[in-house]
């Protein structure tokens, strides 16, 4: 296993090899994922080296110490955070060696075919079909609340293979191209006047069996480990610096005015609250060095939605006219990155989509106090019912 000093020399000879200033971001990222320095903690020849998983933050204060370029998460956030972590897992070999280094570089972009109009916080509700023919599958059905899907390249996809049993067993997980004929997507303006979410439509879309993830009737297993990755991933969103609390201390620091006494004891309580979540997602993050993230990741992704959305209303309490005016209200097809480059009104009204993306905070008490916890599960009519037969 490398020691500390040969993990800083590969990227001493990375960073000699790839000068970061000169080379292209997409070079110097697929270099990276050659000399294991993408995830140190995958298997070697697959972007890492087979070490714990908290040694990536050694490789990364190194590269952003060079100027080093890195993947673009703010637009490839579904590719990076859930389907190279699920093609870790369960995908076959093929499909790593295809997709993975592609993902790291940022030269593919993802996204996510999960939730439908009659299957969002039900997620194991999805009504889209995939019936066999052949060696491959022909898929029909409508999937919404897709975020990037205009700009994505490939996508990871929820289907109904079998509806003659429960609902949970008779999905199957996909991998779809987005150029395959009979993808349509379309956009949907969303509270900012942006169209970041998008509804899919899937017509005949034919997907090679090579391209299913895990066995036929197991896509609730493997969506499972997808959504605890995604959850992880957006539960990291609590962090002082960025962060919206990093904005509002910034703001505090800086601007005189807006200090009151009354205010202050505000922002201390949703310091003190960012602060307590992002120990503790560094303490679930250590946990993941024993493998896949499980249902506590529910807890991170629940925290940093409701505390996203209160420090956005907490900052307009420091300037309230800046609640009233808004940048442009045209509707435009973003490329991706975060929202906290734009002004407090618009930070105020995308937060509201931190409680719904990913899982809505009602479905993640659900999973906490069941799965966590322990408590009783909820009444559940259609368990044990045959698909075909559950009204809908």
């Amino acid at each position: 296993m490398p020691d500390r000093t040969d993990l800083a020399q590969r990227v001493a000879d990375l960073l000699e090899a790839h000068d970061p200033q000169m080379t292209p971001p997409a070079d110097f990222l697929g270099a990276q994922f050659d000399a294991g320095l993408a995830w140190v903690h995958f298997p070697e020849g697959k972007g890492g080296l087979d070490l714990p998983r908290g040694r990536q933050a050694e490789v990364d204060a190194l590269l952003e110490e060079a100027g080093a370029p890195r993947p673009d998460f703010g637009r490839n956030s579904i590719g990076l955070g859930m389907a190279a972590p699920t093609m870790l897992a369960l995908g076959s070999e093929e499909m790593q060696q295809r997709h993975l280094r592609p993902i790291f570089t940022c030269t593919e972009i993802w996204c996510q075919l999960f939730s439908e109009p009659g299957a969002g916080s039900d997620l194991a509700g999805v009504a889209t079909r995939a019936v066999p023919d052949g060696d491959e599958w022909v898929v029909d059905g409508q999937k919404v609340w897709t975020s990037g899907a205009h700009n994505a390249d490939f996508a990871i996809l929820l289907a109904r293979t079998d509806t003659s049993v429960p609902k949970h067993a008779g999905m199957t997980y996909f991998l779809v191209d987005m150029t395959d004929p009979g993808v349509e997507v379309r956009p949907l303006r969303q509270l900012t006047g942006e169209a970041e979410f998008n509804e899919v439509f899937l017509s005949g879309v034919r997907v090679h069996d090579r391209n299913r993830v895990g066995a036929v009737g197991e896509g609730w297993r493997v969506a499972t480990t997808t959504l605890n990755n995604e959850r992880v991933a957006i539960g990291a969103g609590a962090d002082r610096e960025p962060g919206q609390i990093g904005l509002v201390t910034e703001r505090w620091r800086t601007d005189p005015s807006v200090r009151t006494p009354g205010l202050h004891a505000e922002l201390m309580h949703w310091w003190v609250e960012v602060e307590v979540t992002r120990l503790a997602g560094e303490r679930l993050r250590q946990g993941l060095e024993a493998g896949q993230p499980g249902p506590e990741s529910s807890a991170m992704k629940l925290a940093f939605a409701h505390q996203a959305q209160q420090v956005s209303g907490f900052a307009l309490e420091l300037a309230p006219e800046e609640g009233l005016t808004y940048h442009d209200w045209t509707m435009v097809r973003p490329e991706g990155g975060s929202f906290l480059g734009h002004g407090p009104g618009y930070r105020y009204l995308r937060a509201k989509g931190n409680s719904i993306e990913g899982g809505t905070s009602e479905i993640m008490r659900n999973v906490i106090a069941e799965r966590v916890l322990g408590l009783p599960p909820d009444h559940r009519p259609d368990k044990g019912i045959p698909f075909k037969d559950v009204p809908r």
